[in-house]
């Protein structure tokens, strides 16, 4: 019979959760998990990062939260690692430690005006439109309400994403969680049109036809593309013929090339074989620069040195997420995640005891939801085998942990305080006809959750 184990998962995203499930629900080893977040609410990127008109997508944080239902599982919010308390005084505390604080920063362009005002991060929009309480409300909505032509450079679903939030009426809107402030912002958008700039052709664009599918089915927004656009060299001609869902994508943009508009009030223009290499303006940005591209016969792009140039006063950069760095934990910065050998930590050659890794800091920001799942319980896999060898936490209670935390002045928010924030934001929903609506600054959780008072 194998000592009981207590193990700590930083961070509660799905890979957090997939990594929680799969140590609970085994039997060989008794085991305890502590998923801690810095925010007071769980679910990561489910709950911030998927588009709130997405609700299947975004209903998996249901079956993410059933996890917490389960004997031995713990919430607990509130606790940033590495600020409120070291990877060293965690290890005091737990015989193990999982990392799947995911890759939450975007990646930048690396051109001339990238740092003008009115050029931001998909990232931080979506954080913005999601209720994100560390979002930057401020500038979101000083920059949409006053700006009339917008460039979201990217043709991944982030960017899909980001275009449908900004092309669609708030009536096609007002059945998400969205905060109230960001109807209130997007009510006074007079952006009448997006450009969407892909690098390469439509073959080798990464978002799925579904969420494609959705830019031409909105009801006040036209879909504008230029036949002119639509390359194909032999690598396209061979993904087209090997992958039906790129076959799927590519017919779905030649059929739009061949709409005429319709009159909407907004239009969204999707331009192929162009990538941006400079933003103009003064203090905020009024025009992109763009560079035509040519395929190089292997699906890579090349510029040609032909431009054509853009207006535009909200720019949103969506090339990707990178991850960032946890102080006492290994870091490879070239790729933006935390070294491993089938998630073993590694520093250099050597393996880190009693450290694991799940998920986008583990792998890069890839794959699908469901992909953490198989991930996941892989790094727990490792974790199992090596249970003989981890070291043993010298404080390895849960009483011992709140102590701890309590004289740090921390407050933290366990499976009680999330429940209540849970039912605070369904029965704020209820108010306005809707299932729920997210609530935004780290005060009014921390109330819902009964550790502030009014």
């Amino acid at each position: 019979m194998h000592k009981p184990i207590r193990v700590a998962i930083v961070g509660s995203g799905p890979s957090g959760m997939y990594a929680a499930d799969a140590l609970i629900s085994q039997t060989a080893i008794p085991v305890s998990v502590d998923v801690i977040d810095k925010l007071p609410v769980p679910f990561g990127l489910v709950r911030y990062g998927v588009a709130p008109d997405h609700l299947s997508i975004r209903s998996v944080r249901d079956t993410l939260d059933k996890v917490f239902d389960k004997p031995g599982v713990r919430f607990v919010g509130n606790v940033e690692v590495g600020t409120d308390i070291s990877v060293a005084n965690l290890r005091d505390f737990f015989d193990a430690i999982v990392f799947t604080y995911g890759a939450s920063r975007d990646r930048r362009l690396g051109i001339p005006g990238e740092d003008l005002d009115g050029s931001v991060a998909a990232t931080d929009l979506v954080a913005w439109y999601c209720g994100h309480p560390e979002a930057d409300r401020a500038t979101f909505e000083r920059l949409i309400p006053s700006a009339t032509s917008a460039v979201v450079v990217g043709v991944g679903n982030v960017a899909v994403d980001v275009t449908r939030v900004l092309a669609k009426t708030v009536g096609e809107l007002t059945h998400t969680d969205m905060p109230e402030y960001v109807f209130d912002t997007l009510r006074r958008s007079p952006i009448t049109d997006i450009h969407v700039l892909g690098r390469r052709g439509p073959a080798q664009a990464t978002y799925t036809t579904k969420e494609l599918r959705e830019l031409g089915e909105l009801l006040d927004s036209d879909i504008v593309v230029d036949p002119a656009d639509l390359v194909f060299d032999e690598a396209s001609d061979q993904l087209i013929a090997t992958d039906k869902a790129i076959a799927r994508n590519v017919d779905v943009v030649k059929e739009w090339a061949t709409r005429s508009k319709s009159g909407k009030s907004r239009r969204i223009h999707l331009h192929f074989m162009a990538r941006p290499v400079e933003l103009l303006g003064d203090e905020r940005v009024h025009e992109v620069v763009v560079e035509r591209t040519e395929l190089d016969g292997t699906g890579a792009a090349r510029g040609t040195g032909a431009t054509f140039v853009i207006p535009a006063d909200f720019v949103v950069r969506s090339v990707g997420y990178r991850g960032q760095p946890l102080a006492g934990v290994p870091f490879d910065e070239t790729r933006s995640v935390i070294p491993n050998l089938d998630g073993r930590v590694q520093d250099g050659t050597q393996v880190v005891a009693g450290q694991y890794v799940a998920g986008w800091i583990k792998r890069g920001p890839t794959g699908i939801i469901g992909t953490n799942k198989k991930d996941a319980t892989a790094s727990v896999a490792s974790l199992l085998a090596d249970v003989d060898k981890l070291p043993t936490a010298p404080f390895a209670t849960t009483a011992d942990f709140d102590k701890w935390l309590a004289a740090a002045g921390v407050r933290a928010v366990g499976n009680e305080g999330w429940r209540a924030i849970d039912a605070a934001e369904r029965a704020l929903g209820a108010t306005n006809g809707r299932d729920r609506t997210t609530i935004a600054t780290n005060q009014d959780l921390l109330r819902a959750a009964n550790l502030v008072s009014e």
